[in-house]
């Protein structure tokens, strides 16, 4: 009898000794796991506020440069305009030159942009044909007996 105590005794105290231990350590474990995700998770939303002050100053710039080429690109215009109505030599050329830099952004325009009349293509308007041509007689393509035979 002694010995069937024993057999029960031992495994019984050695699960609640486990028991208290893993409860033990699931508390001490729980107090320190949040401290670990609370530093994660401010180390994440520093490292996102530099991402985005990046972003911002990106952009910043973006747009300083953009404003110096236009006003570059102004001046340069300014330059060419000058130069045409000191330079050249009688007034149908003066004005040929400053009718050409002042034409010249439009002109650029239309050969970029296809013409939207059929003319351009050289062929009349019909839409492509993705099927064959059939004989008179023969099922269409649709028909619920196409392709099969009989």
């Amino acid at each position: 009898m002694e010995q069937s105590l024993s057999v029960w005794l031992i495994p019984a105290l050695t699960l609640v000794g486990g028991i208290i231990i893993g409860f033990i350590l699931a508390r001490v474990l729980k107090r320190a796991a949040p401290g670990k995700t609370q530093q994660q998770l401010d180390e994440l939303q520093e490292r996102f506020d530099s991402y985005q002050s990046e972003v911002v100053t990106h952009f910043n710039t973006t747009a300083a440069l953009v404003r110096k080429l236009t006003k570059n690109y102004q001046d340069v215009q300014e330059h060419l305009s000058s130069g045409a109505e000191r330079l050249a030599l009688d007034e149908i050329s003066r004005e040929r030159l400053l009718a050409s830099l002042v034409d010249d952004e439009p002109r650029s325009r239309e050969r970029i942009r296809a013409p939207q009349d059929d003319s351009y293509f050289g062929t009349p308007t019909e839409p492509p044909r993705d099927y064959a041509n059939k004989k008179d007689g023969d099922p269409s393509m649709l028909a619920e007996g196409y392709g099969l035979k009989r």
